[in-house]
């Protein structure tokens, strides 16, 4: 969904780990801005800002502003950042252009609402199986998120792709029959007979074992009797 989110700019006039070791210590991070047939353009841009629209109800699916002063302001996109492995702050983000008038492919989560019949009747567990829904649509128009209401599901019934009903502009991309969330049998009930069986077992084969070695000494015994 488009915001009103702007993100200032400033351009880097070098490249390197230098560089970007000194862009960082000024309390800024590298970036890149790209796409939309121009060519890049290197800049420093706010951490904070960056950290702002990934936090955010849309996170990468956010439009926003992208402001280099005395080059261009443009609608963009976060396509990609790094994070430090041990602070987890940022290190990096990769920038791209976007055009308003142009459809483009986004991954949308899903949330499920309500509590499954399958659930609280039978005793069942719901699994959700994917937390996103792909579809192509009109940057001003990709929603911040698809909820399917999962209230009616029952053991071994699901909720597909295309029971989603996608508006506007969208057109679904994920597999129709692809499943978002299902109702199945607890799996610990499942296995808990075969379980038993398995523990007992051994306990019927032990006393065979021990009256076989007794009477293995009872043998011996008797042998070094003769022997003498």
């Amino acid at each position: 969904m488009a915001s009103k989110i702007t993100v200032t700019a400033e351009v880097r006039t070098s490249r390197g780990k230098n560089e970007a070791r000194r862009t960082r210590r000024a309390g800024r991070i590298p970036a890149v801005v790209y796409g939309a047939f121009k060519d890049p353009v290197p800049v420093a841009v706010d951490p904070r800002a960056i950290s702002a629209i990934i936090r955010s109800a849309s996170g990468y699916n956010t439009i926003f502003d992208i402001e280099i002063p005395g080059h261009e302001t443009t609608p963009a996109m976060l396509v990609d950042h790094q994070n430090d492995p041990v602070k987890g702050n940022l290190l990096h983000a990769d920038l791209k252009r976007i055009d308003l008038t142009k459809r483009i492919r986004v991954a949308v989560p899903v949330l499920a609402a309500g509590e499954a019949k399958g659930v609280k009747i039978q005793g069942g567990l719901l699994e959700l199986i994917n937390r996103t829904l792909e579809i192509e649509c009109l940057p001003n128009e990709i929603p911040d998120s698809f909820t399917v209401d999962v209230t009616e599901l029952m053991l071994g019934q699901s909720i597909r792709a295309s029971d989603v009903p996608v508006t506007g502009s969208a057109r679904l991309v994920s597999a129709p029959d692809a499943v978002l969330a299902h109702v199945v049998a607890l799996r610990a009930e499942a296995e808990a007979a075969p379980a038993a069986t398995e523990v007992a077992a051994p306990a019927e084969a032990e006393p065979e074992v021990i009256k076989k070695g007794k009477k293995e000494e009872e043998a011996a015994a008797e042998e070094k009797g003769k022997k003498k």
